[in-house]
């Protein structure tokens, strides 16, 4: 159990990408911090089926990660429940298409504080403890948007080629501390959220759901195969190995060959 009696934070983690890596560091032996929005219940569910299953500790941060107080705040009360956070990982993303001219203020200001800001701050807060201890990860969901642009995504592409930045910076920074820095640049991972936009997309387009799943949703991504959000936690957790100890400020793209092109 290579995490056993660390902490691990992870943003954006009531389900999906987040609620994955979230779960394989609880497996490592990793006492886990879970942050996201959702019902209650849910997460509840989530929360103490992780103490049950890996006999860990599990807490939940309601923390809002377009509030920099509120990012502070869950790492301050992450140390003081359990002594330390040791591995961040900075996961919490929200998407919204449109055209540049057409993009809605607030809807910019959402996903650049939520996709890329929280980042920034949650490591203000963790860092000074990886600093004093000599030993932290962090780790920043970024995208195969962090390497390359779609049409109609301006913030959220924006967000990632800025998360693919942040992550360079601090590794640099934190390179004589035994803290290292990496983002993990996903293609399409098959989650609930993208399995829910299928049906409106074939209505829209008139097209079968296999048609939907190849010729929309994998069209960029050659091995026309979705990531799994199981692939993309055995890689966070292989960032916190002692293998991984000379890893620092990669941007590790895990895209079916999307960004090979």
């Amino acid at each position: 159990m290579t995490l056993k009696s660390k902490t691990a934070v992870v943003t954006g983690s009531t389900s999906g990408i987040g609620l994955a890596i979230a779960r394989a560091m609880a497996r490592e032996g990793a006492n886990v911090v879970i942050n996201g929005f959702g019902e209650g219940s849910a997460i509840e569910a989530e929360r103490s089926g992780i103490e049950k299953e890996f006999g860990v500790k599990a807490v939940y941060s309601p923390a809002d990660m377009s509030k920099p107080d509120e990012i502070e705040g869950m790492v301050e009360e992450a140390v003081k429940t359990f002594g330390s956070v040791d591995v961040l990982v900075n996961n919490a993303g929200i998407q919204f298409v449109s055209p540049i001219e057409d993009f809605p203020r607030e809807k910019w200001d959402q996903i650049i504080a939520i996709n890329l800001s929280s980042a920034f701050f949650a490591m203000h807060a963790a860092i000074p403890g990886m600093k004093a201890k000599k030993w932290g990860r962090i780790i920043n969901t970024a995208s195969a948007h962090s390497l390359v642009a779609s049409p109609f995504k301006s913030a959220y592409v924006a967000a990632k080629h800025g998360i693919a930045g942040l992550t360079k910076t601090a590794a640099l920074e934190l390179a004589t501390f035994g803290v290292t820095v990496n983002c993990i640049s996903p293609g399409y991972v098959w989650t609930p959220l993208v399995e829910r936009q299928i049906p409106d997309t074939m209505k829209a387009r008139n097209m079968t759901k296999e048609q939907v799943m190849n010729d929309v949703l994998l069209q960029a991504q050659p091995t026309k195969e979705f990531v799994t959000v199981d692939q993309v936690a055995s890689l966070a957790v292989y960032l916190c190995s002692d293998a991984a100890s000379q890893i620092t400020g990669a941007n590790l793209s895990m895209d079916g060959g999307w960004t090979a092109a």
